[in-house]
């Protein structure tokens, strides 16, 4: 890599870092281009050099973001063979990625504008692929001649619904000071685990 090509992709990582913390701050609507340029130390014109529009920045946001945990699923699938087993550290590391990854998660799944520009189709493929390997695994533990991939898919959406509720609750600091945060999410693994096995006694049975 040259030196030039060195700089411009050092810039747009800086870039797309300083537009994360930006939006997570203020929320969308009060962050322009201009903010972001001037927060890098850059002009506007440079931005628009790597993003059409200030939606076009957020859209490579999401796809990152969505890259990321797609890379840790596959790293799980990698080194938990068996699939009950797998499923419940997607379950403990889907929370840890939230958690760790506060700025990115928002824009992920907390953020939205009915404003912004619909997300293009291609990234709305990428964006599943998170979704259809947990529905694989899910398969996997029931059994795949006893569950179809339609059948899967609503339930793997249901169990991110619950571990996303976990981590939005926790980032926003909306949990009761009763309850334990570790044993929180205890329960939440706990109920994705029995929601399946539960499922797979009614298939066999």
């Amino acid at each position: 890599m040259t030196e030039t090509s060195s700089n411009t992709a050092d810039l747009r990582v800086q870039t797309l870092d300083v537009a994360r913390r930006l939006i997570a701050e203020r929320g969308y609507r009060d962050v322009s281009m201009r903010d972001i340029a001037s927060a890098v130390g850059c002009s506007v014109s440079t931005l628009y050099f790597h993003f059409t529009n200030r939606d076009a920045l957020i859209h490579t946001l999401i796809d990152e973001g969505f890259e990321r945990w797609y890379e840790e699923l596959q790293a799980l699938g990698e080194r938990h063979v068996d699939p009950l087993e797998r499923l419940e550290r997607i379950a403990r590391t889907y929370v840890e990625f939230g958690l760790e990854n506060p700025e990115m998660y928002e824009i992920m799944f907390l953020f939205h504008s009915r404003s912004m520009e619909r997300l293009p189709r291609e990234l709305f493929r990428r964006i599943r692929r998170s979704l259809d390997f947990t529905a694989d695994t899910i398969r996997a533990c029931v059994g795949e001649q006893l569950l179809s991939a339609d059948e899967s898919r609503p339930l793997a959406a249901a169990i991110w619904a619950t571990l996303h509720g976990v981590v939005s609750t926790l980032l926003t600091e909306r949990l009761d000071t009763r309850i334990d945060r570790g044993r929180y999410i205890e329960c939440a693994v706990d109920s994705v685990l029995s929601t399946v096995l539960a499922v797979r006694d009614r298939a066999i049975n």
